[in-house]
């Protein structure tokens, strides 16, 4: 039952994406909002869906501590399961743990070699090989294209798809595209890209890039407490 419904309650396949993975072999995708809205915990939500479909996330924090990014998976994990009246799910959390493994860098230390090395560490000894990579707190604002081009070639190099989170400012009002200025001369690397938007107390996601053409859907509103599609929308 809980698999059913994390899978089902993924938001970027209710929003219109109709392939599981949302991203291709080798495709960047990007979660946009200002601070505080809720990127990291969207990307949790999503790395949960593939965790329940057996497919493994590597989760590289550049801010924060392994402890607290684990806490973030357990939280948003028992709040779905609160959600649906689901009972009983420890032993199910156990079983997936296994398809999610925690790396943290300094900002300052982390580059796509940095990165390989690491990762060839870990695949050399089979202790894990990630189907997805979630970059969180990657500073777009300090970081040259080259730098993405090299984190792309990486990805294509081991056929794996990833996901960054990106802080917009309020001072930097969008283009017509909906994305900001400075984003624009690396809007070309990513296949998918979202965006959280807040209206009073509510938080809506929508796309802005790499969706499947589907008038039928529109963005949605999210419970700002779980990041869980708002019933009724």
């Amino acid at each position: 039952m809980i698999k059913k419904e994390m899978i089902y309650r993924n938001p970027l396949v209710n929003l219109g994406y109709d392939n599981d993975d949302i991203l291709p072999a080798g495709g960047f995708g990007a979660v946009l909002a200002y601070a505080g809205v809720g990127k990291t915990a969207l990307l949790v939500q999503l790395a949960l869906n593939m965790m329940l479909r057996e497919n493994s996330v590597l989760h590289v924090s550049l801010n924060d501590a392994v402890s607290k990014v684990d806490l973030w998976y357990q939280e948003l994990f028992h709040d779905i399961a609160e959600k649906f009246g689901i009972t009983g799910i420890n032993d199910y959390w156990d079983k997936i743990q296994p398809y999610r493994f925690i790396m943290t860098f300094k900002v300052e230390g982390f580059s796509a070699p940095k990165l390989e090395e690491r990762l060839n560490d870990l695949m050399q000894q089979n202790i894990f090989k990630p189907h997805t990579i979630i970059i969180d707190g990657f500073r777009f604002d300090d970081a040259g294209r080259g730098q993405l081009v090299q984190l792309k070639e990486l990805t294509r190099k081991y056929a794996m798809r990833m996901w960054f989170t990106v802080h917009t400012h309020r001072h930097e009002p969008p283009q017509e595209n909906g994305l900001p200025l400075s984003f624009l001369h690396i809007a070309d690397l990513f296949d998918v890209m979202v965006q959280l938007a807040t209206k009073g107390d509510e938080v809506y996601i929508k796309s802005l890039k790499g969706k499947a053409d589907d008038s039928a859907k529109n963005d949605l509103l999210l419970d700002p407490a779980t990041m869980l599609i708002k019933d009724g929308k």
